[in-house]
């Protein structure tokens, strides 16, 4: 099995933690993939922001249309610079996917990295060539378009007022 990886970095112009609030939480997911993909947040929902063990369900349609179930699992959360998911089933043979968050002088620069594997060897080795690469890369630029028009504009800091 070849486990191929895709790392994207974005920098937003808003305060770690205002970055942190937003992508533990899980419904926000939907907020940033691209609606042909038809992502759905599966019942019961554990609606807490990330923390280790999360579980969470979803329905994807990543080809043609064909409704998949895709288990995650939050792990290695360390609060407001890191959390991992990993694929408990789903499309991928392996899914592990790094959000990390760095608080920067022009807000906050989020970096993912995921490690996913494709099934049926040979078969899913040119699938990823053909199809599942470039699908990657479109849903990464999707999120890094809805989210420069969610934060908008450079981080405005408010100086502190000094005492007389």
């Amino acid at each position: 099995m070849k486990v191929h990886v895709l790392e994207r970095t974005q920098v937003l112009p808003i305060p770690i933690d205002q970055a942190w609030a937003f992508f533990s939480t899980p419904r926000n997911l939907a907020l940033i993939t691209p609606p042909e993909l038809g992502l759905r947040i599966r019942e019961p929902f554990d609606d807490r922001p990330a923390h280790n063990g999360q579980l969470i369900r979803y329905t994807v349609r990543p080809l043609l249309g064909i409704p998949l179930p895709w288990l995650t699992r939050i792990e290695r959360v360390s609060a407001p610079v890191h959390f991992a998911d990993t694929q408990l089933s789903g499309p991928y043979a392996r899914w592990n996917h790094e959000h990390r968050f760095e608080a920067v002088p022009e807000g906050t620069r989020m970096h993912d990295r995921v490690e996913y594997a494709l099934p049926l060897g040979p078969l899913g080795e040119l699938m990823h060539r053909l199809l599942v690469r470039r699908r990657l890369e479109r849903i990464f630029e999707f999120r890094r378009h809805v989210l420069e028009g969610l934060f908008p504009g450079p981080l405005v800091l408010h100086p502190r007022i000094a005492a007389a």
